[in-house]
């Protein structure tokens, strides 16, 4: 079985046992979180599409940490102008396991 699930701003193909880095939550680890917002319900007999959301249905995480991706480089210049910036950013995630899948 699996879900599709939708959370900050991304849906995600889960099932479970599955290990996703996901947008930064407000969760401590080793909490649980709901995923309210599922897309699709994929069973062995089918699948069940919402319209937008499965009624009833819910995908269960445990956080296991919080933390911050590689650093990325942003360069920008304009040529012939002298004019140049340089920044680094690091995407902040949230890493969760998925528990289990109730439709």
């Amino acid at each position: 079985m699996y879900a599709i699930i939708k959370t900050g701003g991304k849906q995600y193909r889960v099932s479970e046992g599955d290990v996703v880095y996901i947008e930064k939550l407000n969760v401590q680890p080793e909490e649980t979180v709901n995923f309210d917002e599922v897309i699709a319900v994929g069973k062995e007999d089918g699948m069940v599409v919402g319209t937008p959301v499965v009624e009833g249905a819910k995908v269960v995480a445990k956080v296991l940490k919080n933390g911050k991706g590689k650093k990325i480089h942003v360069f920008t210049y304009r040529p012939k102008k002298d004019s140049k910036r340089k920044i680094g950013h690091r995407q902040p995630y949230t890493k969760v396991e998925i528990v289990s899948i109730n439709a």
